[in-house]
C-alpha cells in the first residue's frame, strides 16, 4: 500500500512538473507577444494625451476627453480600466488605450461637419438642392445611420466615414484584440502554474505521508 501511494505521488509531482513547464512555455511567447505588440506601437508612435495634473485630454480639453470616455463606456458599454491609461507611459499599448484610442477617432467623426459641394442643381425625393457649398453636420450619425442616395448626406458619408476612419478602426480593433488576448493568456498560464504547484504538493505529500508511515511500521 505504502508503495502504491509513493507511485501515485510521484506521478502527480510529475504530471505537476509537466504543467510547469507548459506554463513557462506559454509565458515566453507571451511576452513575446507583448514585445511584438509593443514595438508595433512604438513603430506607430499613437500617444495619448495628458494635462500636467495627469488627467486625460483631447485636443486640449479635459471636457472632450470626459466625453470620449463617455462614448466608450457608455454608448459602446466597454469595461474601461481606467486605471490602465497611465499618464506616466502614454504610448497606446493595451487594450483599454487601444479601445479608448479608437473611441476619441469616433467620437470626432460622430460629432463633426462635412462640406459638401453641389456642383448643379439636384432634386431628390420633391426637394430641390441648388448647386452651391453646404455644411452638414454628421450629429452622431454611423455608416448605416446615412441616406446614401440623398445628395448632401451621400457625400457626406463617404466624407465623414472615410476609408481612412474605417482603416483605423480595424487597425485599433486588432490591437485590442491582440493585447486583451495576450491577458488573457497570462491569466490562463497563471492557473496553469497553479494546477501544477497543486499537483506537485498533492503528489509531494502523499509520498511524503507513505514514507513516514514505512518509517513507523
Amino acid at each position: 500500500m505504502h508503495k502504491k501511494l509513493r507511485l501515485v505521488g510521484s506521478a502527480l509531482a510529475a504530471i505537476g512538473v509537466a504543467f510547469l513547464i507548459g506554463g513557462g512555455v506559454a509565458l515566453v511567447l507571451i511576452n513575446d507577444g507583448y514585445s511584438s505588440l509593443e514595438n508595433f506601437s512604438e513603430a506607430q508612435n499613437v500617444t495619448l494625451s495628458y494635462n500636467e495634473d495627469g488627467e486625460l485630454i483631447d485636443r486640449g480639453t479635459t471636457e472632450n476627453a470626459q466625453a470620449i470616455l463617455a462614448l466608450l463606456t457608455e454608448d459602446w458599454g466597454f469595461p474601461l480600466d481606467e486605471g490602465s491609461l497611465d499618464p506616466d507611459d502614454p504610448l497606446v499599448n493595451t487594450d483599454d488605450e487601444y479601445m479608448y484610442q479608437m473611441a476619441t477617432v469616433g467620437y470626432h467623426v460622430l460629432n463633426g461637419t462635412q462640406t459638401v459641394v453641389l456642383e448643379e442643381t439636384v432634386e431628390y425625393n420633391g426637394e430641390t438642392f441648388e448647386a452651391g457649398t453646404y455644411e452638414f453636420e454628421v450629429d452622431g450619425r454611423y455608416w448605416t445611420d446615412f441616406d446614401r442616395m440623398h445628395p448632401i448626406e451621400g457625400p457626406a458619408r463617404a466624407q465623414a466615414w472615410s476609408g481612412t476612419v474605417h482603416g483605423l478602426f480595424g487597425e485599433l480593433g486588432v490591437g485590442t484584440v491582440t493585447a486583451s488576448t495576450l491577458r488573457l493568456g497570462l491569466g490562463v498560464t497563471a492557473l496553469v502554474f497553479g494546477l501544477g504547484a497543486t499537483f506537485i504538493l498533492a503528489g509531494g505529500g502523499l509520498f511524503w505521508a507513505a514514507r513516514e508511515e514505512t518509517a513507523s511500521s
